[in-house]
Parts: C-alpha cells; sequence; structure tokens
C-alpha cells in the first residue's frame, strides 16, 4: 500500500445526500433471513464490492473497474445487513453494458434488432454490475430491482446484455427474461439481451372514484399522516367528503391489488384571485382562460421601490431592470397527443421564473427610487385549474403519487392546470417534486407554497437529440422572448455550421422536443478550463479526477425549457450527457459589477438547471512568491489570472440524486460577516435546497462594486469575504434580496416590518446587524466657560436624535464610504476648509490615510481622539502606535487626545457643520470644519432596539441570547456584536464580538440544520451542567488595512477578551516573541509563539504589501511545522520574517489541504503498525549512535547498516530505516520535515525522533 504524501485528496467526499432506505427482510438460499437496508454506494465500499466478485462475474459482466464504475453510473446500490456489512451491489448506466453499440445510438439500435420494444431513454437503464453473498443472490437481486423502481418512477425497464453462451448468476435468473430478436438480426449471435419490466416488482397503480368502502382501507393511512392534518380534520372527515362528491369536488383513490392505498380529494371551484394577490402567476396565465380584456402589461414600466424584493419580478418589472432576469417562452401552438385528453394551452409560459435569482448586483439609486404599486396582470377569463384539497397516500406507493393525475384530467377535461397548497413547514413530497414551485411575492402572508402542473407534463414522448439546422425556426420562435434569444441562436448557429467556435473549442447543441414540438433548447461547450477548475474549486468533492477524460468535461452554456416540462430538467440534462459522451458539466455565474452589464464576455446566459445542479465551493488560494519559486512556480493554466465566477456542477451520479427542498422561510435581518457566512453554509449544503432564503439588508448585499475600489479603505477589513470570495459564492443567485431597514418584528404573526412599512413574513427570524457607529450628540457644555472632561463625562456618549448635517459622515459598510467619498470629491479636495476625524478605533487611521490618498493635504485633517474606556488602545502595541504617531506628524496632521466633543455650530447653512468645539481634561479648544468623520460611538442602532424592545425580545444592552443563538423566542435566532449571552451564564465579557465572526456564522447555521437536515443525526442531550457552559470558537480574528505612511498593517490574534499588550508580556506563562524589522522603517513583523509552541498572533506592519492570505493559514500551527522556527530563531538564521515566509517550503503550509494531510497522517501515526516500525527504527537509532559516536558496536545488524548508509549517502533530511536485508526493502519509513535540512548530529536527530505525531509524513511503499 502507498499512502500519498501529494497535498492532495485520495478520494472525494461523498455529498451526503438523502440516500438510506427503509430496511426489508430477504431469505437465503437455506432458510435464514437477514434485514437488510438499501443505499446508494460510496467509494468506501470498493473493496467490500470486489470481494463479492465470484467466477460468474466477469464471464457475465466482462472486466470490471468497480472504482471507474461507480464513477460512471448513474445510479449504484448497496444492500447492507443489521451489521452493516455489504452482502449486495448492483450499478446501472443509461447506456447498453459491454459496448454493444455506442451509448449515443443505442435506442435506434434496439428498435432495428429486437421486437415489441418500447424503451426510451426516458424509461430504460441498463444494469452494469450485479454481486452478491452467493446464498442470499436471489433475494438480493430481488430487492435491488424494486429498490431502483422506487428511486425512479419514470423507469419501466431494466435492461442487461450478456454473452450469448454464458448463463446468468443464479440470483438473476429469477429477476430477467429474454427479449425477442427481430429477424435478420445479427446481434443475437454474440450478445442475449435479458429485461427486467417494472410490472413485476412496483406496477402502476389503478385510479378510481373513491366509494365509501374505501373508508376502513384508508382511515389506517390517514392516522399514519402528520399531526396537523389530523388536527384540522375530524375522524370521519373522510367519509364526509367521499359521501359528498358533485361535479366540482370529486374524491378518486388508488388502489393495489383489491386495496385503496391512496386518497385524493379535488375541487375545481378556485378562487384565482386571492392567488394573483400573494403569488407571480403570470407565466401561467393567472391560472385563467385567456380573455380578450386581459390586461397583461403596464402602460408604462414601473420603477422598483425600495424593499422590493428583486430577485422575483415579472417579466414586465424586471425588463426595466436588467436584461438578465426573468425570462418568457410563449407556446403558440397547441400540441395534442392521440389518444389522450391532453392538450397543449395557449398560455404565456415562464422559461426559469423559479431557479433565477436576482442576477445582477442591488445599485444604490434603487433605494432612493420613488415608491410606486407594483404592476400586478388582470386576468378576466374564467378559472383554468382544479385544486387538490387533500391527499394521502401509504409510504409503499408514494413514488407512484404521479398516476393519480392522469385520471383527474380526465374527470376535469376543461381544466388544464392542476395546483396545490402546502404549508411551509412540510416537507417536499413525491407528488410535488413533479410540480412546478410558484414564485411567492416577498410581502405575502398567505403561509403556504403553490405548486402548479400543467396537464401537458404527463406527456411521455419527450425526446432529446442533437440539433439541426432544421430547428432554427422551431428554436427561435421558442426563445423569440427571451432577452438572450440572439446569442442562443448565435450559438446553435455555430454549432450547426462548423460544430466548433471561432477559437476552436468544440460545441455542441441539443433539442428537447415532445409530439416534433421543440420546447427545450441547449448548448454545451468542452471545458477546456478544467485544471483551473480542479484547483480553484472542491471539485473533488463531487468526482474523482483520475476516472474522467478531459475530453469529457464540458461547460453548459444556454439551457431553457418550457415549464410544463419542468419535471424532465434532469432528464434532458442526463441525455445532454450521454449524447455528447460527457461524465460532468459545469455552469459558472459571472459577477456583475455595473447594473445590466457582465464584465466578462464569456458570461453567457442564465439556466433553468441551476437548481438541479450543485454549488461548489471555492478553494482558497496560495499567494505564490513567483520569483523566488521560479521553475517551481505553478503552471500558468493554475495561476491564471482571470474573473473569478461561482461554480455549479452536476454528473451522471447526482442525477438520479434528489435534493431535500426547504420551503421554510428563514429570513436574515443584515448582510454583515455573520449573516453572509450563515446564508454561504446554507447554499452550500449540496443535498439541500432552501427555496425562501431572504436577506434584507440596507444596501443589498456587498461585494457589488469594483474590485479595488479606493472608498474601502476608509474601514479596516476583518478578512472574513473579499470580492473573490462574492464573487465565488453568487449569493443573489439564491438568496431573496429585500432592501430595506427593519423597524418592527411582530412575532404573533411573525413577519418583519421594512421601511415605509412593508411586511416580509418569515418561519425562522436570523437577527446579525451587528452593531455601528451612530451619531454621537454634542454635551451641549458652554466652552466659553472652560468646562473640563469631568464637569460632562456623565452625560457623555449618548446618541443624537436631530437631523444629521450633511457633512457629518459615519462610515458602517461599503456604501457609506462610497458616498463619503463622492462627497470629498465634490466639496472638499479641490477647496479649504479642515476635516475632522472623531474616535479612537483603528478605524480613525484608516480613514485619515484614505483621506490623505485623495489629496488632502495632511494640514487640514484633524484627528481628535475621545478618553479611553479601557487601557487596551485600539492597536496594542507601542512600536507600531509610535509609528503611525510619527507618521501622522510628518503628513502635518493635527492629534489631540482626550477630547469630547461639546458643540458643533451651523453657519449661514444650517444643514453644515462649520464649526466644533471640544473639551479636555484642561480646557477646550475649537477647530474650523467642513466635513465630521465620527468613528467615537459604536452601539446597538436605535431603530433595530426599538424593533427589538418593541417586540419584546429581551435586551440587556444587547440582544440576549443562549448557547445555540436562541433570543427568547424559539422562531428568532441572533447572533455577531448584537448579541450577548445571558447573565445565567456569568460571561458578560465573553460576546461574540470577540470572536471570528466567519466562525459565528457557519456555527449559527449548522445548529440551524439540524432543523431541515434529514441526514443528520439528532444531537443528543449535553451532559448535566454542561448546557451552562458557553461555547469556545477556535478561529482567529483579524483586522487589516493600510495606515498612515500607507503602510499595510494586518493583525492575527487569537479569539479573547483583549488584554493590554505590556500585561500580557508579563505573564509567566506567556511563551515568545518573535519580531523582525521596526515599525518606523516599515518592515515590522511579529509573532507570538504560545506555551505550547503554537503560534498565537501575528502582527504586519509594512511599506510593502504582503499576502494576507497566506500569513492567516500560519495561525494556529506548531513553531516546528514552520521549518524549526524557534531553533532557527535562536541560531540567528532568520533576520527577515516577510522573506523567510515567502521561501518554497511554506507552500505546504498555506495550501488549502493541509489540514486535511496533518489530520490523516496522525491517524497513520496512531496505528498500531506505525507504532511497532517507530520502536524499531528508534532501536536501530540507538545502534548507529553507538557505531559512529563511540566506535563500538562489533556486529551491527544488516538493518543497522543500512541504517546508517542511508544518513550517510542519502539526503541529510531523510532518514531511511530498510527492513528486510541487503536485498529486498520491505518498508521505507519517510520522516519528512517540508524543507528541513537536519543537522548530522545526535541532538536534531533526537528532536527529529521525539517530535509530535501530526509533524511527520510516512510512505509505506512495497
Amino acid at each position: 500500500m502507498v499512502l500519498r504524501l501529494a497535498l492532495g485528496r485520495s478520494h472525494p467526499q461523498p455529498c451526503r445526500l438523502k440516500a438510506v432506505y427503509k430496511m426489508t427482510t430477504i431469505t437465503s438460499s437455506r432458510g435464514h433471513t437477514e434485514v437488510v437496508s438499501a443505499r446508494r454506494t460510496e467509494l468506501r465500499d470498493v473493496s467490500d464490492i470486489i470481494s463479492l466478485f465470484s467466477h460468474f462475474t466477469e464471464d457475465v459482466f466482462g472486466k470490471i473497474d468497480v472504482m471507474h464504475l461507480l464513477e460512471k453510473s448513474n445510479l449504484s446500490l448497496i444492500l447492507c445487513n443489521e451489521k452493516n456489512e455489504v452482502i449486495a451491489h448492483a450499478a446501472f448506466l443509461d447506456y447498453p453494458n459491454w459496448n454493444i453499440t455506442d451509448q449515443s445510438d443505442w435506442e435506434s439500435f434496439l428498435h432495428k434488432n429486437y421486437l415489441n420494444n418500447k424503451c426510451t431513454p426516458l424509461n430504460t437503464l441498463f444494469m452494469h454490475l450485479f454481486v452478491a453473498k452467493e446464498e442470499y443472490a436471489a433475494g438480493c437481486s430481488q430487492e435491488i430491482i424494486r429498490r431502483v423502481f422506487i428511486a425512479i418512477p419514470e423507469l419501466q425497464f431494466i435492461l442487461l446484455f450478456i454473452p450469448a453462451d454464458e448463463n446468468l448468476e443464479p440470483g438473476l435468473e429469477s429477476v430477467f427474461e429474454k427479449m425477442i430478436t427481430a429477424s435478420g438480426s445479427a446481434v443475437d449471435i454474440n450478445f442475449t439481451l435479458l429485461v427486467s419490466p417494472r410490472h413485476r416488482y412496483h406496477p402502476q397503480l389503478h385510479v378510481r372514484k373513491a366509494r365509501l368502502e374505501d373508508y376502513n382501507d384508508l382511515m389506517p393511512i390517514w392516522m399514519r399522516q402528520n399531526e396537523t392534518l389530523k388536527e384540522t380534520y375530524s375522524e370521519y372527515f373522510l367519509a364526509d367528503i367521499i359521501e359528498h362528491q358533485d361535479e366540482e369536488n370529486q374524491a378518486v383513490v388508488c388502489e393495489a391489488g383489491d386495496t385503496a392505498v391512496g386518497f385524493m380529494s379535488l375541487c375545481s371551484q378556485v378562487d384565482v384571485s386571492l392567488f394573483h394577490a400573494c403569488f407571480d402567476l403570470g407565466p401561467f396565465h393567472g391560472l385563467c382562460k385567456p380573455h380578450p380584456e386581459d390586461v397583461l402589461k403596464a402602460s408604462q414600466e414601473p420603477s422598483i421601490p425600495e424593499g422590493e424584493d428583486k430577485s422575483n419580478q415579472t417579466s414586465q418589472e424586471a425588463e426595466s431592470i436588467s436584461s438578465q432576469n426573468v425570462e418568457h417562452i410563449s407556446d403558440q401552438d397547441a400540441a395534442v397527443q392521440k389518444g389522450e385528453a391532453i392538450t397543449i394551452s395557449h398560455t404565456e409560459l415562464l422559461l426559469d421564473y423559479i431557479t433565477y435569482k436576482d442576477f445582477k448586483a442591488s445599485a444604490s439609486p434603487l433605494l432612493e427610487t420613488e415608491e410606486k404599486d407594483t404592476f400586478h396582470p388582470v386576468y378576466r377569463g374564467a378559472s383554468n385549474a382544479v385544486c387538490i384539497r387533500l391527499f394521502c397516500i401509504d409510504e409503499k406507493y408514494e413514488t407512484r403519487s404521479l398516476d393519480f393525475l392522469h385520471y383527474v384530467f380526465k374527470l376535469f377535461p376543461d381544466k388544464d392546470f392542476c395546483i396545490i397548497l402546502v404549508p411551509h413547514h412540510v416537507p417536499e413530497f413525491c407528488l410535488i417534486r413533479s410540480f412546478v414551485r410558484v414564485v411567492p411575492y416577498f410581502t405575502t402572508q398567505l403561509g403556504h407554497e403553490l405548486y402548479v402542473f400543467h396537464r401537458a407534463g404527463l406527456l411521455k414522448s419527450f425526446n432529446v437529440r442533437r440539433a439541426t439546422t432544421n430547428d432554427i425556426p422551431g428554436v427561435k420562435m421558442l426563445i423569440k422572448t427571451l432577452s438572450l434569444n440572439e446569442s442562443i441562436l448565435n450559438d446553435l448557429k455555430i454549432f450547426t455550421l462548423a460544430h466548433r467556435d471561432p477559437d476552436g473549442t468544440p460545441v455542441q447543441a441539443f433539442i428537447a422536443e415532445v409530439l416534433d414540438q421543440i420546447v427545450g433548447i441547449s448548448v454545451i461547450r468542452d471545458e477546456m478550463d478544467i485544471e483551473y477548475i480542479r484547483s480553484h474549486y472542491n471539485i473533488e468533492d463531487f468526482i474523482h479526477f483520475n476516472h474522467h477524460q478531459q475530453e469529457e468535461h464540458g461547460r453548459l452554456y444556454h439551457f431553457a425549457l418550457n415549464p410544463i416540462f419542468h419535471h424532465y430538467t434532469k432528464h434532458f440534462l442526463k441525455e445532454i450527457l450521454r449524447l455528447a459522451h460527457k461524465s460532468s458539466l459545469y455552469y459558472p455565474i459571472y459577477p456583475q459589477y455595473e447594473e445590466g452589464k457582465f464584465q466578462n464576455p464569456c458570461a453567457h446566459s442564465l439556466t433553468s438547471a441551476l437548481h438541479y445542479m450543485v454549488p461548489v465551493r471555492p478553494r482558497r488560494q496560495i499567494v505564490y512568491p513567483l520569483e523566488e519559486l521560479g521553475i517551481n512556480a505553478p503552471s500558468e493554466q493554475v495561476s491564471k489570472d482571470q474573473l473569478s465566477y461561482s461554480l455549479n456542477h452536476i454528473n451522471r451520479k447526482l442525477i438520479t440524486e434528489s435534493k431535500t427542498s426547504i420551503n421554510s422561510r428563514i429570513v436574515v435581518v443584515g448582510a454583515s460577516d455573520v449573516g453572509i457566512s450563515f446564508l454561504e453554509t446554507l447554499v452550500f449544503c449540496p443535498h439541500l435546497k432552501f427555496n425562501n432564503l431572504t436577506l434584507i439588508s440596507i444596501h443589498g448585499l456587498p461585494g457589488k462594486d469594483l474590485p479595488a475600489s479606493k472608498h474601502r479603505r476608509f474601514l479596516i477589513n476583518s478578512h472574513c469575504f473579499n470580492d473573490e470570495d462574492y464573487a465565488q459564492m453568487s449569493l443573489c443567485s439564491w438568496v431573496n434580496i429585500v432592501v430595506g431597514k427593519m423597524i418592527g418584528i411582530n412575532r404573533t404573526a411573525k413577519y418583519v416590518v421594512i421601511s415605509k412599512q412593508r411586511k416580509v413574513p418569515y418561519d425562522y427570524l436570523v437577527l446579525c446587524m451587528g452593531q455601528k457607529y451612530q451619531v454621537l450628540s454634542p454635551t451641549g457644555a458652554d466652552v466659553s466657560k472652560l468646562p473640563t472632561n469631568r464637569d460632562v463625562l456623565s452625560e457623555w456618549p449618548q446618541r443624537y436624535t436631530g437631523k444629521v448635517p450633511s457633512n457629518h459622515f459615519t462610515l458602517n459598510d461599503d456604501q457609506d464610504c462610497l458616498k463619503a467619498m463622492h462627497w470629498l470629491e465634490e466639496n472638499i479636495v479641490n477647496s479649504e476648509g479642515n476635516v475632522i476625524v472623531y474616535g479612537n478605533t483603528i478605524d480613525i487611521y484608516t480613514t485619515v490615510e484614505t483621506l490623505l490618498s485623495l489629496g488632502i493635504n495632511g494640514s487640514r485633517i484633524h484627528l481628535v481622539q475621545p478618553p479611553l474606556s479601557s487601557n487596551v488602545t485600539c492597536l496594542n502595541n507601542s512600536e507600531i502606535e509610535s509609528a503611525v504617531q510619527e507618521a501622522l506628524s510628518e503628513a502635518g496632521v493635527s492629534v489631540y487626545y482626550d477630547s469630547i466633543l461639546a458643540q458643533w455650530s451651523k453657519g449661514d447653512d444650517p444643514d453644515l457643520i462649520t464649526c466644533a468645539a471640544f473639551t479636555t481634561n484642561t480646557k477646550p479648544f475649537k477647530l474650523q470644519c467642513s466635513a465630521f468623520f465620527s468613528f467615537a460611538y459604536r452601539t446597538v442602532d436605535y431603530e433595530t432596539f426599538k424593533a427589538i424592545n418593541d417586540a419584546c425580545l429581551v435586551f440587556d444592552g444587547r440582544l440576549v441570547i443562549d448557547t445555540e443563538f436562541h433570543t427568547n423566542d424559539v422562531s428568532i435566532r441572533a447572533a455577531g456584536s448584537l448579541t450577548k449571552y445571558s447573565r445565567k451564564y456569568y460571561a458578560d465579557e465573553c460576546t461574540h464580538s470577540n470572536f471570528n465572526s466567519k466562525e459565528i456564522g457557519f456555527e449559527l447555521a449548522t445548529s440551524m440544520l439540524n432543523l431541515f437536515d434529514p441526514t443528520l443525526k439528532p444531537f443528543s442531550k449535553p451532559p448535566e451542567g454542561m448546557d451552562s457552559l458557553i461555547p469556545m470558537y477556535k478561529g482567529c480574528k483579524i483586522k487589516g488595512g493600510i495606515l498612515p505612511r500607507g503602510c499595510n498593517y494586518l493583525h492575527i490574534s487569537k479569539p479573547e477578551i483583549p488584554i493590554h499588550l505590556d500585561i500580557e508580556l508579563a505573564l509567566s506563562d506567556h511563551g515568545m516573541e518573535i519580531i523582525t524589522g521596526k515599525a518606523r522603517h516599515g518592515n515590522y513583523f511579529r509573532m507570538h509563539i504560545n506555551k505550547y509552541s503554537m503560534v498565537d498572533s501575528i502582527t504586519c506592519f509594512s511599506k510593502t504589501p504582503f499576502p494576507v492570505s497566506n500569513y492567516i493559514c500560519l495561525y494556529g500551527q506548531h513553531e516546528r511545522l514552520l521549518n524549526d522556527l524557534h531553533y532557527r530563531w535562536n541560531e540567528g538564521q532568520i533576520t527577515d520574517l516577510y522573506s523567510y515566509f515567502r521561501e518554497p517550503w511554506s507552500m505546504a503550509i498555506y495550501h488549502d489541504r493541509f489540514i486535511d494531510l496533518k489530520k490523516e497522517l496522525r491517524q497513520i501515526l496512531l496505528s498500531e503498525q506505525v507504532r511497532k516500525m517507530t520502536s524499531k527504527c528508534i532501536l536501530l537509532f540507538g545502534q548507529f549512535v553507538s557505531v559512529v559516536h563511540f566506535g563500538f558496536f562489533p556486529h551491527p545488524s544488516p538493518k543497522a547498516l543500512c541504517f546508517c548508509l542511508a544518513i550517510s549517502f542519502g539526503k541529510p533530511e531523510q532518514i531511511l530505516y530498510l527492513a528486510g536485508g541487503f536485498h529486498q526493502v520491505q518498508h521505507i519509513v519517510w520522516f519528512h520535515f517540508f524543507g528541513i535540512f537536519l543537522d548530522l548530529s545526535v541532538e536534531p536527530f533526537t528532536k527529529l525522533l521525539c517530535f509530535p505525531a501530526q509533524h511527520f509524513c510516512i510512505t509505506h511503499a512495497v
């Protein structure tokens, strides 16, 4: 066995999709019984699967590479017993085994060579492998086949090719039957085709009208439903429904055999006007029949008011904002399926209303738009829908729920739509997975989700094929109302003419058609940047790259499908993969930094398949010192600079996986680092789909400005997220953005009131607003009477309640900074007048530096600092403070200490501050003022406090929470600097402000996932007394920015209550400091190593920019991992830490998977085998020391001699232990310390052997 030393994953981590099925009992050939459960196959099962191979396996299925098969299969199932032992496995693909024919052409091959063939790509899979324990083979084969038919409702046939001269394994003989070949077919000479039809295992259910005698069959099913259903309706409600049927109210049942196993109550009288007010029904013509007096468009385009949910606009509203928003497709020609009463109506249908969230970034001008009533279409036609009032079905037959609808549309031939209302908290069940979820208006308080199904969705003649030139008119008709119709048509013409882009990239286009009518179009290209994707995204969470060829990766450029056939989206994708000979598809979403415009020409149309793909987490990148690395630098393919994007992915395995839809309305207030981290965690759950995530923020999502914008330098940076992170998350694709400010909470009705009295309903409310700089009220002291701070301190600080002057600025986010910078450029930069910066946080220094960089002379800048509230300064480092003060002095900036704002006076313009007066410990002073920046008062915003207080949430200086983020309302959670722990924990000083905001957001999301994620095991109750302890977080606190003199500042520290640095240095267990450079020279680097030899804090102050993301990786590392840092420092080998951490050895530390490597190596070293080897190595080392240093040990063993030779002639950084004599190397133990070259002396070797286990890399080679 060879354990890799490379800093990569040996196998992809499986995405945790819901894959475990209920247990059943099978009987062996000897009469023994075994309780088994089925689940999706994982890579860890490979060895168990191989152990089940028999002599029949290769004869029937050929030579099988199990790992490769699992990677390429559409569906693989495992049967496990109660001991979790694998007893059977089967793998299924969408093309024949044995390479009978090309995978894209098997349908015509079957029709040509076999009679009575009804197999289509929609209803057929091929078995490529089946293995089982011999005695359980028969029972396992039947159980797996049954499970496959249950898992894929559309599946009708499972086929298997076997060599004509071979017999089936005994376990499969009872499952398959032989298909009859056509006359003249030559295929029967070499292979036999076997089929296993659905009707044997999980047949289609018979549906009929309900009768009173069905009541006894239905009651057990009814009683197993959720408590809400049982509480709403009485015990005899079913009997009443069945008895009182009429033309408008019908009840139907489905039966298996002669037993009713499901029930559905229907009503054709639907109050669609209620739905018009709550849902965007424009795509479905309001669920009404077309009428000549329908009003479908506004007389003029309405503007988008403040607080509007920009992600769910109708087409009429959206077109005024962005060409990339919601798009429609009109189906003008009726399509009729012969023999069935199924027609496609003449209704306008939305192409991608549900999967498109707001792709553009919010823009501040939207906030200032005058509010107008949102236009809603007016429909005057009769109702065109039938409503499912009640539905229940036996769990065993749940996947056959769609069988009801064939009968439903026969009962109501004049209705085109079937609708169902589902409470938000009810998990999505099988029936509505074939329905289309209607996008609700963000203010709707109906409390239900609306799902719609069109009768044409029952058509099974859904065919996917390559596009041809003849398809262009049909595609043009399909996409004529799409904003990107020209782009799609151009790409389609490129395919039909040359099959390649102008740059030579292969292009493929595919058409989806029903009854010869085009209903879908997709264009893909070969993915040419696969190495870039692999190095920048965690794509290996989903695929194993070694089993995918370069040409098997494709990029999805366009995907448009009529929503009538929305439930065929996955099949469309599956067919694209099969016909294009691809195994994976990628879909990037590029950011928009300008309204309505992409910044990259490669950006392309949105896809209505987005929700069926999985978002891929980006990987943290190393900032490479390319000059120092030279020829060892990474390839340009990996390190090239290109616009960041969010990556979405789908592959063959994921096609048959179902995401769990979460309809609960989760409303997050505040786009703080905590709130963004919370949303990021939910969005990147590959097995969950959150349909109702909403963010309420004053300025929308952050990260929408152009990278490296100058105004961002005003405030200190937490380094939780940067522009690249926001681009790679693309939260606007998944989250509804409501621009506004929370001013109230109604806990009873469960809604949030935002600006202009708009209401946003919630099921779970998450408050993450944080604390903000507030306008500080002058004390009002009369400076003519020469007051001192002692006279006014008792009344300071207080919030200012009057009208804020226009030249007074409190900066809390990028939009505030942008506004301030524009004002300064217009009013200050090219004029005279002073700028006062008031406060004592670190933001005062970054603001002063930004003012200087704007061209404002230092003599016009006055830095006024109020008295400190503690002995800990914002920089907490005397050397850096001295350097900053020196820089301010050189720039001519005036600095005032211990000053309290007493008055500000207004001149001719009452809206401007013209003079500000301050008191001090001695005498007051006045300053002329043209602009005033206040950083002196940071607390909870008053309107936020009022909303919290009026809602009767416990507020004690901050919002009070427990250790699980709960407030005193179970539906409301909170986190971040807004909060504090309840006094019962006796931890008033320990707040979320002391911890890493990104980690807090992650833990908050994790606590909420327990409510929604069916794959998570429920947490056991903590031991008695543990629930009174507050959680301890490990992530480091980071702050960075540009301070005066243009010096780049970074401080990384452990999460703790701040303590003065001098006091910390005086502690007996402080550890050690390593400092190089001087702050005044602009090359200062300080690293603190704690008593456990771990990096505890890092402080950098440099005129030259440095790789912040690299240095963050150093936090928490053992000093010996840093190339034996302590030893080298003591030996005087380190004079500059900046250059030291640019050396090639450090690149491993910065790798995003280095932590995984350490964990893996620790597990290896703690294994019994390695422990025994290490003991032998130490014994041999003792022999070596005797030979080298004492000159005796007359008869050293051959192993010891090999050991000595390895040290003498091998590389000094490697110690080899060669076991098994001179001729055969059995094991090599390689202690490699990431670039440390050890001296050949006893002490370094002893130190090496004493290193903690996690510091070794060990390879076993045979």
